[in-house]
């Protein structure tokens, strides 16, 4: 089991409070800082890269997510918080170079068990040209490639999914998207939202 996190950290005449927790399901690390029960920012990180490396555990997500707790909480005792959040607008990978990705049509549902994923892939908020983009519809990495495709100049790719053989156990289907640039790479996990009943 992995245990989250929970730092208070003064720093002017404000105190903020620190939190931290794996969302497993999701492959995430979460981070959030409030002051007074409010949430003033979020940051979030992918360990779907790491998920296949032979070395992987809990104990290794429970380190990644101290690592950015303590981040986080350094970036407190700072005072810059503030300029952080403004910073971290994407998630990124655990301890992986500053690929992003971002689906940006993740509210549409699933037609006849199909979707057309679009994708932007970017790196410190800029567009990325000729990443390539894959899919699959289970991980580790050797699963076989659902679909691809390579990044416009605005940093969009579409990815088409086509989920009728996917086992339906009644959860939404998920789907690993992973892009490279160079040596560069990012992978996330998505949940497609059911589709809709007539």
């Amino acid at each position: 089991m992995i245990f989250g996190f929970n730092t208070d950290v003064k720093y002017g005449d404000t105190i903020y409070h620190v939190q931290s927790e794996a969302r497993k399901a999701d492959l995430l690390l979460q981070t959030m800082v409030f002051v007074r029960g409010h949430c003033i920012g979020k940051y979030g990180s992918s360990y779907a890269e790491q998920v296949g490396d032979p070395g992987f555990s809990e104990e290794y997500i429970h380190e990644l997510l101290k690592k950015q707790h303590r981040g986080v909480v350094d970036v407190v005792k700072a005072g810059s918080i503030d300029q952080f959040f403004r910073d971290q607008t994407e998630i990124r990978d655990a301890e992986g170079e500053t690929l992003a990705l971002t689906w940006l049509n993740s509210d549409e549902p699933l037609i006849e068990q199909k979707l057309t994923m679009r994708i932007l892939v970017s790196e410190a908020g800029v567009a990325v040209d000729g990443a390539l983009v894959t899919s699959r519809l289970q991980y580790p990495a050797g699963v076989p490639i659902h679909s691809q495709a390579v990044s416009e100049g605005d940093g969009r790719v579409e990815l088409e999914l086509d989920l009728a053989r996917v086992d339906k156990t009644g959860q939404d289907p998920v789907v690993f998207i992973r892009a490279t640039h160079g040596e560069r790479s990012v992978t996330r996990k998505y949940r497609i939202k059911a589709e809709a009943s007539s």
